[in-house]
């Protein structure tokens, strides 16, 4: 058994990462314990906006924004909406400038967080079995038969958190939704008219519970949605292990939608993923401990269709670090930093049922066409405000 340490972190996604960084950027030893047995073990997902008011912040107090801006996606933050049949109802290019938000693809800027930290931060092929706590710090014991103590352990191992079944028994619930992702690598090349129908940003074609959507540019990273039982991938048989099937399966569900959009489906890689989405319950809590706490999806797992998810994993991480490193006592610092989370966790909770329910209904995709113009007719409106003295 290890001497005790003063922070362990269990995971290696965004928002350990970030709160690894700025920990060590102060000076405070720290280390992660992951699961997999290296970053390219598992896949990342697809691209992420990155939301001033939350993943830039983070990222700004990481020291590690401008390096990220390099990384964004041309053109990244146009939108295109359309329906089944590919008729478009918005089609947004990017202003000149963008709008703040800038897409940069996820398994990026996890490897820009992960060669940010000290060699040796994060200790691999580490799952955790066991954490015990008693009045001197916690102990985690691991797979590999590791054991380790640690005075403070944050949860930032993910929706299935283990560290999570120390503070609470709730589990996540399936939201009636199944998304399938799926990459079309270098369609600029490879498959023109697709990159030309997906445009270079975000893109949503919903109908009848249904949807294709994701993001643009050269390389497309899109998923299709389906409104299913939770036991779908098992009743199917669709896994990544026969990607042949696997677009069959898909193309079965959309048997009425526009050749363009299922052509999506026909051309796409053999790394087909499919994924049930699981949320907490709104404005989740859990009983206060003076040495443990979660972060990022640990803490507020919740539907993807707000875009809040990664961004609330940055800021989480980047919060916590800061209220640690601001008081004498750790248990001072998760209680201001819990008081911090839960209601923005909460908050976006709200927006990400709300944006499932918006695009996920028989009159799809009516609610989202006019969730979108609304917020282009207010940025056209506040513009001059928002990016004064002819900011770009």
């Amino acid at each position: 058994m290890t001497s005790p340490t003063p922070i362990s972190i269990i995971g290696a996604g965004l928002s350990g990462l970030v709160c690894a960084r700025i920990l060590q950027l102060h000076n405070v030893p720290v280390t992660i314990y992951e699961l997999d047995d290296s970053a390219e073990a598992r896949r990342q997902g697809g691209s992420l906006d990155i939301h001033d008011d939350t993943g830039q912040v983070a990222l700004k107090a990481a020291g590690l924004w401008d390096q990220a801006r390099e990384h964004a996606h041309p053109s990244g933050e146009s939108m295109r909406v359309m329906d089944k049949h590919a008729h478009v109802f918005v089609d947004t290019p990017e202003p000149e400038g963008g709008n703040g938000r800038p897409e940069i693809d996820r398994t990026v800027l996890r490897q820009l967080l992960i060669e940010s930290l000290a060699p040796g931060t994060i200790q691999w092929g580490c799952k955790l079995v066991r954490l015990a706590s008693d009045d001197h710090g916690n102990t985690l014991e691991f797979a590999n038969g590791a054991t380790v103590r640690a005075d403070v352990v944050v949860g930032a191992d993910g929706a299935w958190s283990r560290v999570r079944t120390a503070l609470s028994p709730e589990k996540p619930a399936y939201t009636g939704i199944t998304i399938t992702e799926f990459r079309l690598t270098d369609a600029a090349t490879k498959y023109p008219e697709s990159r030309a129908l997906v445009g270079p940003g975000s893109v949503f074609a919903l109908s009848d519970n249904k949807y294709i959507g994701g993001h643009g540019g050269d390389h497309l990273s899109l998923g299709v949605g389906l409104r299913v039982p939770e036991d779908w991938i098992t009743a199917t048989g669709i896994t990544g292990d026969d990607p042949a099937a696997a677009r069959e399966t898909l193309l079965r569900e959309l048997a009425d939608w526009a050749e363009p959009l299922t052509d999506l489906i026909r051309h796409s890689d053999d790394t087909i993923w499919p994924r049930p989405i699981y949320a907490l319950p709104i404005g989740f809590t859990w009983p206060r401990s003076p040495r443990i706490t979660l972060i990022g999806d640990a803490a507020h797992v919740m539907s993807p269709f707000a875009g809040e998810g990664a961004n609330l994993a940055l800021i989480d991480g980047a919060d916590l670090a800061s209220e640690l490193l601001s008081h004498d006592d750790p248990a001072s610092g998760i209680a201001a930093y819990e008081r911090r989370m839960v209601p923005r966790g909460a908050k976006s909770a709200k927006a990400s049922q709300k944006g499932l329910e918006r695009m996920f209904n028989e009159k799809a995709p009516k609610q989202i066409v006019s969730f979108f113009r609304r917020m282009n007719a207010l940025t056209r409106l506040f513009r001059p405000i928002l990016r004064p003295h002819g900011q770009g």
